[in-house]
């Protein structure tokens, strides 16, 4: 008679709520083998090309046996020179290449080890709400705890820190903050980032600012970093990625800055678990720094006049958007009558089109559904046509 074998995951596994886009995957598969057309704008995953210059320096260093082995863990050097470079020249901070950089195979990743970094079970972290999922999961994957502060429309979507106990801030570790923001596409001020590091230097929390989307902004609209804020580098680190800025999401790379204490705690916890990113990625890195910046102009743009065309759409259909400055996402209250995950199965259902529950984004923000622009601009008119014919509107 064979033993039956019961070996089951951690419980800090287990405990973890259930990931909402393994949900969607269900939904889409399912609307699929019923021979559906699927219009997927749930996922932020950009839809354009890698740029050729990017694409032709990682099929040069692929071509280079020095690339095939272990890379460096914290980075090329003349990458992180790189780096250094683009920062200054975007956000005019000075940032040391030797002690001040991490690279990452990604800043989901990157945020991810943070928390493991700096938490132990029972600490507690902030976390506003809506969120990034990993901004939690990484804590609760650490077994510590997580405060979500609510963030409302009325007030920008940013943080109200009267609303944060003392208590807690008495113990919190990290207050992780993601601006521009996915999901809401809101956008920090320099005024309020400047309270944010006070708020943070007064509690002793490491500040953390995820700043992912630094370049797909509009109308002239620039995003501040954290280091533009006196004193800010005592407190905060900053997690950068490639993935939006220059189509490279599949090829996964980012990098951290902050101050040395900040990068040797997060360099000492990738050594243990990874060998750093792919030497031939790097280059391709170093090569999108280079290249000049023309090149990219086109991945802004594009979501910029998706951006009009579909906040014009939708507004025609009952929502009352306003142009948002930042990111690839459009934040849209669910009409009454339902919640967030009801109103994306019946959109599913009646036309076809894949929409992001709020509720995947925090307790908070059930009321809500986020629409990312990433299909072609023919697919997205074809998405406003189906809403419209079967007559998916907004009503309060």
């Amino acid at each position: 008679m064979q033993t039956k074998i019961n070996i089951k995951p951690s419980q800090r596994l287990l405990n973890l709520p259930k990931y909402i886009f393994a949900e969607l995957d269900d939904w889409k598969e399912q609307a699929r083998a019923k021979g559906m057309d699927l219009i997927d704008l749930g996922i932020g995953n950009p839809d354009q090309c890698t740029p050729e210059p990017i694409v032709k320096a990682a099929v040069e260093s692929l071509k280079n046996p020095k690339n095939h082995g272990y890379p460096d863990f914290k980075g090329k050097e003349i990458l992180r020179e790189g780096i250094a470079q683009w920062l200054e020249k975007k956000f005019r901070i000075s940032i040391n290449p030797k002690t001040e950089i991490q690279t990452l195979i990604g800043a989901k990743e990157g945020l991810a080890h943070l928390a493991l970094a700096y938490t132990d079970p029972g600490d507690i972290n902030i976390v506003p709400d809506p969120y990034y999922p990993v901004l939690s999961r990484g804590t609760w994957i650490a077994s510590g705890e997580v405060y979500h502060v609510k963030l409302e429309e009325e007030k920008n979507f940013l943080p109200d820190l009267n609303l944060i106990p003392e208590e807690i801030a008495q113990k919190a570790k990290i207050f992780f903050v993601n601006y521009p923001n996915n999901p809401t596409a809101a956008v920090m001020t320099r005024e309020y980032f400047k309270q944010l590091v006070d708020y943070c230097k007064k509690y002793n929390i490491l500040l953390c600012s995820d700043l992912a989307y630094s370049e797909i902004t509009f109308d002239g609209y620039r995003p501040p970093s954290v280091f533009e804020i006196e004193g800010a580098k005592d407190i905060a680190i900053e997690f950068y990625s490639f993935s939006k800025s220059y189509n490279m999401a599949g090829w996964r790379i980012g990098f951290a800055v902050g101050n040395e204490e900040f990068i040797k705690t997060l360099y000492a916890i990738k050594t243990n678990v990874d060998y750093g990113t792919s030497s031939i990625i790097q280059d391709a890195a170093i090569a999108a720094l280079n290249m000049d910046e023309s090149i990219c102009a086109n991945v802004p743009a594009t979501y910029q006049r998706r951006r009009d065309f579909m906040i014009e759409g939708f507004n025609k259909l009952g929502w009352n958007l306003k142009k948002t400055s930042a990111t690839m996402y459009l934040w849209l209250k669910v009409p009454k009558g339902y919640d967030s995950k009801t109103w994306c199965k019946t959109v599913l259902d009646k036309a076809g089109v894949v929409f992001t529950p709020g509720i995947a984004f925090g307790k908070y923000s059930d009321n809500y559904f986020r629409v990312s622009l990433v299909a072609p601009d023919e697919r997205l008119h074809e998405a406003l046509d189906r809403l419209e014919k079967a007559n998916i509107v907004y009503s309060e």
